[in-house]
Formats: C-alpha cells, sequence, structure tokens
C-alpha cells in the first residue's frame, strides 16, 4: 500500500542543517495497525506529514499503490489526501462555529459530495462513535472525549484508506483515551489501515507493529505478539 524509499527531511536555520528524517525506508501493508515512538525530536510527527502528504520529502520517494506521489503537482497531492487520508489530532481541529454533524460534512463537500448525502452519511458516522446524540452540539458544548470522536467521524467521512493519528489521547483522561483507542481498534479489525504517534507505551500496545525513530531514522522495527484487544 505504502512504501518510503530512503524518504529525508531538511530543514535550515541559518547556515545549520537539521535533518528531521534521515533516509527512512517504511512499508505499510493494507490493514495494518501501526505505532510509531520516539523521543521528542525523533522525527515522529516529520514523518506522520509526510504519510498524509501534509509536507513533502526533500529527498526519497514515496509510493501509494505503487505510483511515486513525490512527482505529483499540489493540486493532484491535494486530491490524494482528500480520497486516501483522514486525520486525528491531539487538539481535535474541528472548527468552532460549525456543529458536530456540520464538521463531519466538510471534508465531504471538499469531494463534492451532494449536501443530503453529506447530511446523511455525517449522521451515520456520528452514530458510529456514539454521537447521534450530540448532532447539532458546537465543539464548546462537547468534552474533549466526545470532541475525538467527531473528529473520527470526520476522518472517517470519505472511506480513506489510512488513518493517521497524531497523539490522538494526548489531551484526554485515561478512560477517554482508552474509549478512543477501542473505537480506532475496531476499525482496523474491520480493515481500516492506521498509523499513529505516540508517546504513551500503553497507548501502543493497541498497535499490532511498532516502529521506534531515533534522530529521524527507524532505530527499531517490530511486529508485535502481545497487541491489545478491546
Amino acid at each position: 500500500m505504502i512504501r518510503l524509499e530512503k524518504v529525508s527531511k531538511v530543514y535550515f536555520m541559518g547556515d545549520v542543517e537539521i535533518r528531521a528524517l534521515d533516509s527512512v525506508d517504511l512499508e505499510i501493508a493494507r490493514g495494518e495497525f501501526l505505532s510509531i515512538m520516539g523521543p521528542s525530536g525523533s522525527g515522529k510527527s516529520t514523518l506522520l506529514n509526510i504519510l498524509g502528504v501534509l509536507d513533502k520529502p526533500s529527498e526519497g520517494s514515496y509510493f501509494l499503490e505503487d505510483v511515486d506521489i513525490t512527482l505529483l503537482k499540489d493540486r493532484e497531492l491535494a486530491k490524494v489526501r482528500n480520497q486516501h487520508f483522514g486525520f486525528i489530532f491531539q487538539s481535535y481541529n474541528l472548527f468552532p462555529e460549525l456543529t458536530a454533524v456540520e464538521n463531519v460534512m466538510v471534508p465531504l463537500a471538499y469531494a463534492g459530495t451532494p449536501r443530503r448525502e453529506r447530511r446523511e452519511r455525517a449522521e451515520h458516522l456520528l452514530a458510529s462513535v456514539d454521537m447521534d446524540h450530540r448532532f447539532n452540539h458546537l465543539p464548546t458544548q462537547l468534552s474533549g472525549g466526545e470532541q475525538q470522536r467527531v473528529a473520527i467521524a470526520r476522518a472517517l467521512a470519505n472511506d480513506p484508506t489510512l488513518i493517521l493519528a497524531d497523539e490522538p489521547t494526548g489531551n484526554l483522561a485515561t478512560d477517554q483515551g482508552a474509549e478512543i483507542m477501542e473505537i480506532l481498534q475496531k476499525l482496523n479489525e474491520n480493515g481500516t489501515t492506521i498509523v499513529i504517534v505516540t508517546h504513551d507505551p500503553a497507548i501502543s500496545t493497541y498497535g499490532k507493529r511498532l516502529v521506534r525513530l531515533r534522530d529521524g531514522a527507524i532505530a527499531n522495527d517490530e511486529v508485535k505478539e502481545g497487541a491489545r484487544h478491546a
């Protein structure tokens, strides 16, 4: 599904070169649940941003379904991002002026889905994460866990091939975080590919594979036998 070949990301601060990623080789198969861990500054978020086409590598190739998408133009990349990826962030990133159902409708609008169909799909997705009683609530009227459920529903709007989650439980209490991870795990069991960045060893146990980064490079890549089950 995804293959990175010698991917690097280089930033410059004045004359100083900073290699946020350093010649990373990584393959992600369809249906995997991959956890990415590493100390601060190891390149976790940079890797996630490149996987989600939110950023471009400075060097190397990124193959999605055997197509090198590093060769695509920005408009084509935006289309790939909208069609293939769903994003979940630590800070939820909901539009504060939109209701829960309207937030979930946003990516469907970008995809050109008719309005009535957008509303029906958004309501269905919210119901699937037990938020059918909160359709018309604004984010400020929702708890952190409820906001993250809305964010998950929004990530699923265009039936993505891959969900990318950056510290999705970082702002949540332990019990709320466990509920969010159980939702992600069930999605994975139904065939959705999940990649999650986390600093929490307990959260990483939900994944079936663990990649550890250090200094922008993969230090360890292992398939875990004892992945947690919901």
